[in-house]
């Protein structure tokens, strides 16, 4: 029997970097993957490459109705979520000598699907794995720059992985006994196109370098690692935030 036999997980952002190896990684380890994405088009071709196992849904995340809607649209497709991975992110720049609207504008959309949209999928599914008899477990996407900080013009992602790993500890702590653990995922650079700004004016390498190995993280790397979470065999490990920053900051 593989690892995920069984298991119904939903990833927002899966036509991503991150969210489609997960996607990969689940479906070749037993699972059934719920594929959410705003780009329809990149999601339905991930669910054609998966086959059966997949099955795919598209949501706004900016917006709150949209992304509650997401949650009764995806636990009605199997009756059951098993695992919920908040993996959807944006990462606009927000720079200091911007106009205080424009600012702001980047800081209210930030927090809206960085935090807010897995706040309301959070609740959703704490509120449904209470009712199930294997209860369930969330992974979020947090960051290195809960811990560390973050470049200038992104003050709001930092702050919005921050309150991302404030609630996974609270989730943990508060409703265990309702059959829910959660856990926190905080890579460092990544070689997905979240960081291509990153890439093309700095370059790779110079993320490499900050790192204990010389080398970024992939995509593969951060899978591997919600896939073991999603087994449940890590369940007294919950509240945890896992780092996955290559010892580029040891905390």
């Amino acid at each position: 029997m593989s690892r995920l036999d069984g298991r119904i997980v939903l990833i927002t952002g899966a036509a991503g970097g991150i969210g489609s190896a997960v996607a990969r990684t689940v479906v070749a380890d037993g699972g059934e993957v719920i594929l959410h994405d705003v780009n329809e088009d990149a999601v339905a071709a991930l669910a054609h490459e998966l086959g059966n196992a997949a099955t795919t849904l598209t949501a706004n995340l900016a917006e709150a109705k949209e992304t509650e809607q997401l949650w009764a649209d995806a636990l009605a497709l199997h009756g059951r979520i098993d695992v919920l991975v908040n993996n959807a992110g944006i990462y606009p720049p927000a720079p200091i000598d911007a106009h205080l609207e424009d600012w702001i504008s980047v800081w209210d959309l930030s927090l809206a699907v960085n935090l807010k949209a897995p706040a309301i999928l959070c609740k959703e599914a704490v509120k449904t794995y209470a009712l199930q008899d294997r209860g369930g477990i969330i992974i979020n996407l947090a960051s290195r720059a809960a811990f560390r900080g973050e470049d200038p013009d992104y003050w709001h992602y930092a702050a919005a992985k921050a309150g991302v790993v404030a609630m996974t500890r609270t989730i943990a702590r508060q409703n265990g006994r309702q059959g829910v653990t959660a856990f926190a995922i905080a890579p460092g650079y990544v070689d997905t196109s979240l960081n291509k700004v990153f890439a093309e004016s700095v370059g790779v390498q110079a993320a490499a370098d900050q790192t204990g190995l010389g080398e970024v993280a992939q995509p593969q790397d951060i899978a591997n690692i919600i896939a073991f979470l999603a087994t449940g065999l890590a369940r007294h490990a919950t509240g945890t935030t896992i780092d996955v920053n290559g010892a580029s900051y040891v905390r």
